[in-house]
């Protein structure tokens, strides 16, 4: 019997990283800010700006906290409507819940992209800020989401958690909006455990964010690598007037991060094929859809998603049932006891669950399997004809497969 591919173990860390990482260890010096200069900590932010082309970044313990410290620094009041997709993960709406704010959610397809009519429609709903979140490093349609943000004068922020190395019209995802906000979790495309990140072009925001992290006192002059007066006139007129949340990200972590950032461009091509090559397997099958990105996004994915075409709930278990004994998991978002990406299970949002039909349609039937970049082309078979063959194990077996 063929053995079903490890998909959950990420990339070794670099050798690179191990010495740095013996050094801390062995004088315990793991506080962003005991070093006087060139902490690690610091030494990412710079070199991950540099990487997307952003002005200012600052690193914190996860994505979570970057989004609600980015809500924080543009200084929404309590009660702010913040609009999100409904197809995201529970810990997007839990930052506006964090940050004294109220989630309002949209419409998404069939295709996990935004429902322009639908997000037009709600922007008129007392707006304050929006939150989009390239869901599983699906982009939506970003040029029109900023034309009728903009025009409104409403700040855009960008979950890339999913989303590091993909880009739309050839700019970086997380440098289209006002601030990006990316993921350093362990299956994501740079893994420290845990961490995140935030970018901007705004010295206001990230001096606000900066403090509100943790800079307390004057340690925020350690985020000043070069001379940079409009930034040190942001941070003055921040200086005490915002609560310290204490997010910080620590030096042990930028340690194993930093070495991954040569690492980005390769994991994004090997990902990108493994993705597209895959799809093109499944999209044989009439039970099985992929549907196509949009013309001015590239793709960095660790994942596939896909629907399941004319199967019922009962046939849809059965799918994943059988699936799983060919040893392949397949989580269907909308189908997994309280999945977190359901947007019926977070509760903790004030009010009733809201009627989205066209999301929770869509969510019944998409499914979800990881396809880490280092996986090879005969364990991408492998995975694909396990799909194929599940669907055809409830279905019958599709002819147009294979001929």
């Amino acid at each position: 019997m063929t053995l079903s591919p490890n998909v959950y173990d990420a990339e070794p860390i670099p050798e690179a990283a191990r010495a740095e990482v013996d050094r801390m260890l062995k004088s315990g010096d793991l506080f962003r800010y005991t070093a006087p200069e060139n902490a690690p900590v610091t030494l990412l932010e710079a070199e991950f700006a540099a990487l997307l082309g952003a002005k200012y970044a600052l690193a914190v313990s996860s994505c979570s906290a970057a989004l609600f410290l980015s809500l924080k620094a543009l200084g929404l009041p309590r009660d702010a409507r913040v609009l999100i997709p409904a197809f995201t993960f529970a810990a997007v709406p839990s930052s506006v819940v964090h940050a004294d704010c109220v989630p309002v959610l949209c419409e998404v397809g069939e295709n996990y992209r935004i429902d322009i009519k639908d997000f037009e429609a709600r922007l008129a709903d007392k707006i304050s800020a929006v939150i989009i979140s390239h869901m599983r490093g699906h982009t939506s349609d970003m040029d029109a989401i900023l034309a009728l943000c903009d025009a409104r004068g409403i700040p855009v922020i960008e979950d890339a958690a999913h989303s590091l190395g993909t880009t739309w019209n050839g700019r970086n995802i997380g440098t289209l909006g006002r601030i990006g906000c990316f993921s350093f979790q362990s299956y994501k495309m740079v893994n420290a455990g845990e961490g995140g990140i935030m970018i901007t072009d705004d010295a206001d925001l990230i001096a606000r964010a900066v403090i509100m992290s943790g800079a307390y006192e004057h340690n925020w002059a350690k985020h000043i690598a070069t001379p940079d007066p409009l930034l040190e006139a942001a941070f003055a007129r921040a200086q005490n007037k915002f609560p310290l949340y204490n997010l910080r990200l620590n030096n042990l972590s930028a340690a194993i991060i930093r070495p991954q950032l040569s690492e980005l461009a390769r994991r994004v091509s090997q990902g990108r094929r493994n993705h597209d090559y895959v799809a093109e397997r499944l999209n044989l099958s009439p039970w099985l859809s992929v549907p196509p990105k949009l013309g001015p996004e590239e793709r960095a994915p660790d994942s596939i998603q896909f629907n399941l075409v004319g199967l019922s709930d009962e046939q849809t278990r059965a799918f994943a049932d059988a699936a799983s004994a060919r040893g392949v998991k397949v989580q269907v978002f909308g189908q997994n006891v309280d999945n977190a990406r359901a947007f019926w299970n977070w509760q903790f949002i004030p009010g009733e669950t809201p009627h989205l039909p066209q999301t929770r349609a869509m969510l019944m039937r998409a499914c979800d399997t990881r396809l880490p970049a280092r996986l090879s082309m005969p364990e991408l078979d492998i995975i694909s004809d396990a799909l194929v063959s599940a669907a055809e194990d409830v279905m019958g077996v599709a002819r147009a497969y294979g001929t």
